[in-house]
């Protein structure tokens, strides 16, 4: 299981969301390119089939609910107890398939009052290393092959681009309609009891309204989380694309094509509950790479340091677990190589342990100077790229700063034999002076003192926030985020700072850069 990202086509493993309230890339949207071909014929569905859109706001929408609205339902999970006709959503698995596995369904109070217990898997037994948790059936995941019901068609969808996260969130869109008649409803009710919410009951910042959002000032995570929401609204206006596509699919349900029938803020509810759980399942063909697997996320909790994974074995999506287990513990699955940034966009937490943490500073060459596409040639041959991206690894920063110094060298040279020079020899080393060093080193100074200004509170404000255990949850979470950004930068400015004393004369003045490199 490993995460997703829509944006770049990278995506990230599954774990928590509901399609009532949801919630990663992961990590990237991948964004329609398809065109209706046949306008008229979507408006003359639409005249046949006028409907308003108070027919997809009543209880058959994913959407939230209170804990009176749907206190009907509740009931003690993992004690025997029925919430209702259908039982538990274990017991529902059983009776469909699901063969004895060594895993309960246990609740953890919400922080809100008005919605229900988060539910997580826990071991039911002591569990010790490569032993199997639970093996779910293929008849129990819904993945893009199950819901188009033809290969050729889900590759074709994938293929040109509308992702596989759109089509299986509209999938269950519809199937919540069918209510009790529905073969998932368990499956749906539970995501929905979820609202969104992963094992820290935080939901993506995707549906933080505007002034939670600003709990992010200063993190691009603020930037990547509007771009997400533009991806997900693109999705939605060509989503009538599977209607047309995929008429199999939908002759079972007689409602509106899929933008008549659902509102956009219902859609992109679904479409994060989805990214929230989706499974990234490896050595499988296109159609059932990306899984909804009943008893994986976001029923189980999300670890950086975990190696566990959801994998396709013949039949079934099993989880063989990677550390020992007390009964009652909590499992836990590896997330992926994903940045707290990610997780926090997939999945609604930050992870304090997370060695794949990392900030991305983009430098370029200055495209003004003549001598351009020389110095792009040269960074090509090392390796870099006019417009390259640098990672910044928690613990690793220096290693960083380290890197680029050498790309930014390159970027200040500006007298032409030393340019030949330097395209003559073998390697990125620059010749490099006492003052363009300085000139570099106050360039990289200033960079991430701006970055730090950014930010509207400081390290020391940042604890005390969290030291009041009555902070907002959201708020919470977001300021672990910045938190552990401005230690990242604050270590690359002390790394800069120091290579500045080492400096043998610090009597020189920086050299003049007229075309200096870009930093953002």
């Amino acid at each position: 299981m490993e995460i997703t990202h829509f944006a770049d086509k990278s995506f990230s493993p599954p774990i928590r969301y509901s399609l009532a309230h949801p919630l990663p890339d992961l990590s990237r949207y991948s964004v329609s390119v398809f065109k209706n071909k046949n306008p008229g014929q979507v408006n003359s569905v639409r005249q046949i089939r006028q409907r308003s859109y108070c027919s997809a706001s009543g209880s058959d929408t994913l959407v939230t609910k209170s804990r009176k609205e749907d206190g009907k339902h509740r009931g003690i999970v993992g004690n025997g107890k029925k919430e209702d006709e259908f039982g538990d959503l274990k017991s529902w698995m059983h009776k469909n398939g699901l063969p004895p596995c060594k895993v309960v369904l246990k609740e953890r109070p919400s922080h809100n009052g008005d919605h229900k217990p988060i539910h997580y898997v826990a071991a039911s037994e002591d569990l010790q290393i490569g032993d199997v948790a639970f093996s779910v059936p293929n008849s129990l995941v819904v993945t893009l092959e199950r819901v188009l019901g033809n290969e050729t068609i889900a590759e074709l969808l994938t293929t040109n681009k509308l992702s596989e996260l759109a089509c299986l969130a509209l999938y269950l869109m519809y199937e919540k309609k069918q209510g009790k008649k529905s073969f998932w409803y368990p499956y749906i009710r539970g995501l929905d009891r979820q609202r969104g919410r992963g094992q820290l009951a935080v939901e993506s910042p995707l549906l933080w309204s505007e002034s939670e959002l600003s709990y992010l000032t200063g993190s691009p995570t603020k930037a990547e989380v509007l771009e997400r929401a533009e991806g997900i609204k693109r999705e939605y206006n060509e989503l009538d694309t599977v209607w047309f596509m995929a008429g199999s699919l939908f002759q079972q349900y007689p409602f509106d094509i899929p933008t008549e029938a659902f509102p956009f803020e219902i859609f992109k509810q679904a479409f994060v509950a989805v990214q929230s759980c989706v499974v990234h399942l490896q050595k499988v063909s296109l159609p059932r790479r990306f899984a909804l697997v009943p008893l994986g996320p976001p029923l189980l909790a999300y670890r950086s340091n975990c190696k566990a994974m959801l994998t396709a074995v013949d039949d079934a999506i099993q989880l063989v677990v990677d550390r020992p287990y007390k009964a009652g513990d909590s499992i836990v699955v590896w997330c992926g190589p994903q940045s707290n940034s990610k997780l926090l966009l997939n999945y609604g937490f930050v992870d304090e342990d997370n060695s794949y943490d990392r900030l991305i500073i983009e430098a370029a060459l200055n495209t003004e100077d003549p001598q351009y596409q020389d110095k792009r040639m040269v960074a090509q041959r090392n390796g870099k790229l006019s417009v390259q991206n640098f990672h910044v690894y928690a613990g690793k920063e220096r290693e960083a700063v380290s890197d680029m110094l050498p790309y930014l060298r390159l970027g200040y040279v500006s007298d032409p034999s030393e340019m030949q020079s330097v395209i003559s020899s073998q390697g990125p080393v620059c010749p490099v002076s006492p003052c363009m060093e300085r000139a570099v080193l106050d360039q990289l100074a200033n960079y991430f003192k701006t970055r730090l200004a950014g930010y509207p509170t400081t390290l020391a404000e940042d604890e005390s926030l969290l030291a009041d255990g009555n902070l907002n949850p959201k708020k919470r979470v977001a300021t672990r985020l910045v938190r552990l950004e401005k230690k990242m930068l604050h270590s690359c400015l002390q790394t800069t700072n120091d290579l500045i004393n080492e400096l043998p004369d610090h009597t020189i003045s920086p050299c003049p850069a007229p075309y200096a490199p870009l930093l953002k």
